[in-house]
């Protein structure tokens, strides 16, 4: 008699972010969780690398953003004391830019629609509290006292230990190699086939980041594949107390039009900088993980321009990616064919930090039928367009 292929209530392709987190919360409900990766998490080929994250309150985005992340810092503040290990610092954050930008604006529109603790201060303000930042004279600053730093690698690693203990299974080294459905009605379910055999499912959550569009070709021009390199410098002599994080915050600015640079303050390991967006679009399979030397200038460039006492030798650089909606926003919803399927990717390279609430989400979605968020922003865009 050929043996039946294991059954489980969910299977979760991809154990990055989102999916160690999904993995989770599901895992704390009881359900029954066959997690898959092609790697072995955390790792350094997707999106869930390079030691650190920024977390931020006052979000430009969209306001509705606000209450996912508010939850997000509880959730991650009680992972660590689970876990015993630290994952999160508070450095504070500051936005800087032209007023009329859509990162200060924006900002300002989150923090006063939820009445967060900010301020907004002047260029010379700025560089006077933060001697590490040098704004031009017409840029602002918005200064929210919650933002800093989550560790992304033992974020990971948290939820992946402690869903292991809670009963998930965790499959690394064994990518999905294919799905299909077993009906599209209420009672129908999912098989998942990778080289080790068969497993049955009632759902499958798609995280798999950038391998969204192989896992689910029929969406797969929803998404688009951007290549983005990160780097760490040494402050230039006699300039390292001026990146403590005591006295640097994390901070985002908008400068030239549509254009986005990020830093850090140094952890111990550099002062982290990079460009937000910017980056060449790729393929997963095509992805060049070396960084070219005309690349390293640009950054310094622009290290010379806002941080110019970071602009020592570099220490490390490294490359990742994000996987983009059209709109920049999450996906987070069923597929818009096949109900036992739930999309959660797709986080438009800011998505990290809320991975903990997203998490939380899910389970709610799949054990109680709903969530206690306003996810419409986040819903299904559709069939597929044309490739």
């Amino acid at each position: 008699m050929q043996s039946m292929s294991p059954r489980c209530d969910v299977v979760i392709a991809g154990l990055g972010a989102m999916g160690s987190a999904i993995a989770y919360h599901l895992a704390q409900r009881g359900r029954s969780v066959i997690g898959f990766d092609r790697f072995r998490p955390p790792h350094a080929h997707g999106s869930s690398h390079g030691d650190s994250r920024i977390i931020r309150e006052a979000y430009f985005e969209h306001p509705v953003y606000v209450p996912m992340v508010q939850r997000a810092y509880e959730l991650w503040d009680a992972l660590a004391r689970e876990f015993g290990q630290v994952l999160y610092q508070r450095t504070g954050g500051l936005m800087l830019g032209d007023p009329d930008t859509e990162l200060i604006e924006g900002a300002l529109q989150s923090a006063r629609a939820h009445g967060l603790a900010h301020e907004l201060i002047d260029a010379g303000e700025v560089h006077r509290r933060f001697a590490a930042l040098a704004p031009s004279s017409d840029m602002v600053g918005v200064l929210e006292p919650r933002a800093g730093v989550l560790f992304p690698e033992r974020c990971v690693a948290a939820h992946l230990t402690l869903a292991r203990e809670a009963g998930a299974e965790l499959r690394f080294d064994e990518p999905i190699e294919g799905w299909e459905t077993d009906g599209d009605g209420d009672g129908g379910g999912v098989r998942v086939f990778t080289h080790r055999g068969e497993v049955r499912a009632r759902t499958l959550i798609a995280a798999s980041g950038a391998w969204i569009g192989q896992l689910l070709p029929d969406l797969a021009t929803h998404f688009t594949i951007e290549r983005q390199t990160l780097y760490w410098f040494d402050p230039v002599a006699g300039a390292s107390q001026l990146f403590d994080p005591a006295r640097c915050p994390v901070h985002l600015w908008q400068f030239d039009g549509p254009h986005f640079f990020y830093g850090f303050p140094d952890l111990g390991g550099g002062v982290k900088v990079g460009r937000h967006h910017d980056g060449v679009m790729t393929s997963v399979e095509a992805i060049d993980r070396t960084i070219g030397a005309d690349e390293v200038e640009d950054i310094r460039a622009l290290v010379r321009r806002f941080v110019p006492a970071a602009g020592g030798a570099l220490r490390n650089s490294n490359v990742c990616t994000y996987t983009n909606t059209r709109d920049q926003h999450f996906w987070i919803d069923r597929h818009p064919a096949h109900p036992q399927v739930m999309i959660v990717s797709a986080c438009s390279g800011h998505g990290f930090k809320f991975s903990s609430v997203v998490g939380e989400i899910v389970a709610d979605s799949i054990v109680e039928g709903r969530s206690r968020f306003d996810l419409k922003l986040f819903g299904s865009r559709g069939p597929a367009s044309p490739a």
